[in-house]
């Protein structure tokens, strides 16, 4: 009992570890302008590089399962460390966009979207029943990464310049994910179906699961979710000046912010996912997220009005993405976790790529949280209607994440 104790702290902190590690991504918009000073580059131009990053970092995930399958969790996050530190490295002496692109875009998000998959998935696997306290932990520990370290590689830039800060950088992440691979061991799946008094289980594969219509509408759920946070993520400081008419610095002060809250909703509303319905607290926190959305675009923005709808949206966001894994889970079964919320995360990646095209074309901040607002009700309305493929649908006020048997 001791030893399998010991285990489960042993793999707990391993993830915390590799995750973040993992995390520190978020903190891309910190090289933005030092790159563009260096190079001559468009401030713009280089911005894109995180585009490109987030994009390849969740299509990558479509690959985690086949490779976790070869190399087992500890060889694959060993392999995430390397590519990402390597990518990082070859960025510091990149002379081109385009060298930036493959290297910093492309490997780096790859990378860190095979680890970030995989070591999730474990996690959860090893904790069942504790998938939402778990899941969160491990999605805050992704989050704190980027806040901790907005203040680690903003030392290094401004002591070192930005060059010598991405080898210190790539060599910081190399470490993290080894030491983390070292102390995660894999976890066994429980063979399925599992029977219980309230509900019954299935393995989905990945095909069967792609021929349930709830693979589709908790796509367009996480779609929704991640298109509403990684905007405002995204543009954040500027959407204080255009709507609030804060000056630079204040504005910037909504990053850190932003930071704090996402962290602390995945840790928040993963714990109480745990003891009610998940996909209710999905669908109040898409509600809460469209009216934030509907007061950024329709009010007269004062600071503090600004920074309780931020605060909101970024808690919303970050609960949302760690509830995720766990849902799919309990929808389409533990066995095939990665490759099939694989599937589903790509979400993440189109949403995030596809607000921009949306902003363009309807030209501006405030038309942009009006569409975002109607999607996110739409989408609440959706989660509060989905439930397990073959099982009957919980009662609506029904506390408990209880669902019935099946037909």
């Amino acid at each position: 009992m001791k030893s399998s104790k010991q285990s489960r702290l042993s793999v707990l902190i391993g993830t915390v570890i590799a995750m973040i590690g993992l995390g520190t991504i978020y903190t891309w918009s910190l090289f933005n302008q030092p790159l563009a000073d260096t190079y001559g580059w468009s401030v713009g131009a280089v911005a894109t590089t995180f585009s490109i990053m987030s994009f390849a970092l969740s299509f990558s995930t479509l690959s985690a399962s086949s490779i976790q399958k070869k190399l087992g969790i500890r060889g694959l996050l060993i392999l995430s460390g390397v590519g990402m530190g390597a990518g990082l490295m070859i960025s510091s002496i990149s002379s081109s966009l385009w060298m930036l692109y493959i290297f910093a875009g492309i490997l780096v998000g790859a990378a860190n979207g095979i680890g970030y998959m995989t070591t999730l998935s474990n996690a959860i696997q090893y904790f069942p029943e504790k998938k939402g306290l778990i899941s969160g932990i491990a999605v805050g520990a992704y989050g704190t990464g980027s806040l901790l370290f907005k203040y680690v590689l903003g030392f290094f830039i401004d002591s070192v310049g930005v060059v010598q800060a991405f080898l210190y950088w790539g060599a910081i992440i190399t470490l993290l994910l080894i030491v983390g691979a070292f102390l995660i061991k894999e976890a066994k799946v429980a063979a399925s179906p599992q029977k219980s008094s309230k509900s019954i289980q299935n393995d989905y594969t990945l095909k069967e699961m792609l021929h349930t219509k709830e693979a589709y509408l908790l796509f367009f759920v996480l779609f929704t979710a991640c298109m509403s946070g990684l905007y405002l993520i995204g543009s954040v400081a500027n959407i204080g000046v255009s709507l609030a008419g804060l000056d630079l610095a204040t504005a910037a002060n909504a990053v850190a912010l932003v930071a704090i809250f996402n962290t602390t909703g995945r840790i928040v509303l993963g714990t109480v996912s745990d003891h009610f319905d998940r996909l209710k607290v999905i669908a109040v926190s898409l509600f809460i997220t469209a009216a934030a959305a509907l007061v950024l675009s329709e009010l007269k923005l004062n600071f503090a009005l600004f920074f309780i709808c931020v605060s909101s949206v970024a808690f919303c966001f970050g609960g949302n993405i760690t509830i995720f894994p766990t849902i799919v889970s309990e929808f389409f079964g533990l066995k095939n976790q990665s490759r099939n919320y694989g599937i589903i995360y790509q979400g993440f990646g189109i949403g995030g790529l596809s607000v921009s095209f949306v902003s363009g074309f309807l030209g501006g901040f405030a038309p942009t949280f009006n569409f975002i607002a109607l999607l996110c009700v739409a989408a609440s309305v959706v989660a509060l209607l989905l439930h397990v493929p073959g099982m009957k649908r919980a009662p609506l006020f029904a506390a408990h994440k209880v669902q019935e048997e099946r037909r």
